[in-house]
């Protein structure tokens, strides 16, 4: 399958080496495809990767991993330069969280309680079939986390069934249980979930950790 990538930050750099090592031809868009740190992600993605606009990696996917952060219009902005037609008909990973910042690190959500991030992610691109997923966890667990207690929990939104399936395998392949949660509403759920990790993290002061359901046998 044909990945495209948008967004060069950590979270789409580990994204993207993850398809590559499941053999996924993968297309990292960027503001500046030329750049020193994007030439270093080639390398170690492998043969399977390589580099261009934001537009470049929306028209080259099969499927498309939204990987930006949200404040300052970033997210809004990176959508319109793929030009949401390059993504129709196209599943949507959308990993994004519309978190603030304060002295500490994250502090507050900028959409909430009535809308999402997600939401919003959806509403730009009408002809795609968006799917929250990877936006609780940090960038160095998203693929074959490795944690006590087996393997953690992933939990996903999204208003097509099919591409939340196709998704959720995706997550099973990178080595997660699957919670599907139902339509896109929930991400206003899930992205006040991600505000409480990065709170523990700070507190904690690591970010080797992940979430897990506790289920009774049988």
């Amino acid at each position: 399958m044909k990945v495209g990538i948008l967004g060069s930050g950590p979270v789409g750099q580990a994204l993207g080496i993850a398809f590559a090592k499941e053999g996924h031809q993968v297309k990292l868009g960027t503001r500046k495809p030329d750049d020193p740190k994007v030439a270093q992600w080639k390398q170690q993605a492998g043969v399977n990767a390589s580099a261009g606009t934001f537009a470049d990696a929306a028209r080259f996917g099969e499927l498309a991993v939204l990987a930006t952060r949200w404040e300052d219009g970033a997210t809004e902005n990176a959508v319109k330069l793929a030009d949401p037609k390059n993504l129709t008909g196209k599943v949507v990973i959308d990993t994004t969280n519309p978190l603030t910042f304060g002295p500490k690190g994250p502090a507050g959500l900028s959409v909430g309680l009535t809308d999402s991030a997600g939401e919003q992610v959806q509403r730009w691109l009408p002809g795609a079939k968006v799917v929250k997923a990877f936006n609780t966890v940090n960038y160095g667990f998203m693929y074959k986390p490795q944690l006590p207690g087996g393997p953690p929990e992933m939990f996903i939104c999204g208003d097509d069934a099919k591409a939340r399936q196709t998704v959720a395998d995706i997550c099973r392949k990178f080595g997660w249980l699957v919670t599907d949660i139902g339509g896109m509403a929930g991400a206003r759920v899930l992205e006040p979930l991600a505000l409480l990790y990065c709170i523990i993290a700070v507190q904690s002061g690591s970010w080797s950790l992940a979430w897990k359901l506790l289920r009774p046998k049988g």
